[in-house]
């Protein structure tokens, strides 16, 4: 636990230091709540209507823009190859990084998304089931962000590659959050087994993740 404790330390030292991803996604996330509005107009009862899935959509694309920058940095500077022959489990790393990424980038929109919904006339009875659904599923985000970013770190025009590899499994998180957070039926027919699917996923995700990451990153650096 010091060990990964220590990892997510130093991830987010480097974070609010340098800025980079973690700014561009939540400036992009700000920016498209803001436009949409304007391109769509004074309709206030269609911009309600619209409202959860384009904050789903914004949270999926901004947390997307970010995830390459989960293991490029300490692959560009070597430090990927230290953390590789240390004495911490690179399963810990991965989980790690996946962790300093959902704090940095995916939380911080999560949280936000609800309040920010006011720019789309956001009904304010779906705060609560909008926020819980954004925090489950951003965390399934940065572990599965975690997994395609560690296949792909290093390769040439490697963020298309994991933008091509990640939308596919942002789709469950993306059907079952619109309809944890809009009340809309979704295969089980009501919000809360909306969340608990939710939840599995993270679950799924947190057994997945760590494990073929740091196999991925193995193949890689061997």
């Amino acid at each position: 636990m010091t060990a990964l404790t220590a990892v997510i330390a130093r991830d987010l030292k480097l974070a609010l230091r340098q800025g980079g991803g973690a700014g561009i996604a939540l400036g992009f996330f700000l920016t498209v709540l803001v436009l949409i509005p304007l391109g769509i107009g004074p309709d206030v009862a269609l911009l309600a209507r619209i409202a959860p899935g384009t904050l789903w959509i914004a949270l999926l694309q901004a947390v997307l823009l970010s995830a390459d920058r989960i293991f490029e940095p300490d692959h560009d500077d070597g430090s990927l190859e230290i953390m590789t022959l240390g004495p911490v489990p690179l399963e810990l790393i991965v989980l790690a990084k996946a962790a300093a990424h959902w704090l940095v980038t995916a939380l911080p929109m999560a949280i936000a998304a609800p309040f920010l919904g006011l720019l789309l006339n956001l009904s304010p009875t779906l705060f609560l089931p909008l926020g819980l659904a954004m925090l489950l599923a951003s965390l399934a985000l940065s572990l599965l962000a975690s997994l395609v970013a560690a296949v792909t770190v290093g390769l040439q025009r490697g963020g298309l590659l994991l933008s091509i590899l990640t939308l596919p499994l942002y789709v469950p998180a993306l059907i079952f959050g619109v309809a944890a957070s809009a009340g809309g039926d979704a295969l089980s027919g009501s919000r809360p087994a909306a969340l608990l699917i939710l939840l599995a996923l993270v679950l799924l995700a947190l057994v997945i993740a760590p494990f073929a990451g740091a196999a991925a990153l193995r193949a890689h650096l061997r």
